[in-house]
């Protein structure tokens, strides 16, 4: 079965595409866009991996579904497409760059500009149905990020991992801590946010620092 994926990333992920529980997931996946409006639109399914490529990945941001409303999900965790007004997590996103990095608010929350940097966007789950949040969780997906996640874990060197909420710190397991960067907080939505969990992290600066210290190119966030 042929998925339409970068090559960069097809070499390192071949095995995964081979495995029963793919084939079952993409024909559950074919069956929900053919019979209901699912997001992101097909060709953008595997938006992060075709923007981010495997040997170019310095930082990963794990989220967990993709937005569930008409014309958000881009298929980059957090990211919306042009013209979308910020979700509230994005927009708190901003505000830490902005405090963090002094940068102003951006006019667009696509955030394609930073996957075509090396900062791999990545859902835990690719589709979801429109309007039901989670409805494309546990059909596989999962098994598939989590693969992703080890496969950057143990090929690549000095990977940054941002793991914002009790979601994404639970793929702390996947990764081999002595060799990469991991960065947690709180989840950037409202109801971490304003208790605290979020502003003031400093995860953007922090990153950029890291990168400087391996002499590598900063993310312009």
């Amino acid at each position: 079965m042929q998925v339409k994926i970068h090559p960069s990333w097809k070499a390192v992920l071949a095995g995964e595409f081979e495995k029963p529980y793919f084939h079952q997931l993409i024909d559950f996946v074919k069956s929900e866009y053919a019979q209901h409006t699912c997001y992101p639109k097909g060709s953008e399914i595997f938006a992060a991996f075709d923007h981010c490529h495997f040997d170019d990945v310095k930082v990963v941001i794990i989220g967990q579904d993709p937005y569930h409303g008409p014309n958000q999900a881009n298929g980059l965790c957090f990211s919306v497409n042009d013209g979308i007004p910020f979700p509230p997590s994005l927009y708190n996103i901003f505000r830490e760059i902005e405090s963090d990095l002094g940068k102003p608010l951006p006019k667009t929350g696509n955030l394609e500009r930073w996957a075509d940097q090396g900062v791999l966007l990545l859902n835990a789950t690719l589709t979801v149905r429109k309007g039901e949040a989670g409805s494309h969780q546990k059909k596989g997906w999962e098994t598939f990020t989590d693969a992703v996640i080890q496969k950057v874990s143990s090929e690549k060197e000095k990977v940054i991992f941002l793991l914002w909420g009790g979601f994404a710190q639970n793929k702390r397991a996947l990764i081999d801590t002595s060799k990469h960067l991991i960065l947690t907080s709180g989840h950037p939505s409202p109801l971490s946010a304003n208790r605290g969990l979020w502003f003031g992290n400093k995860h953007f600066s922090k990153a950029n620092d890291y990168l400087k210290s391996l002499g590598k190119k900063e993310i312009e966030w």
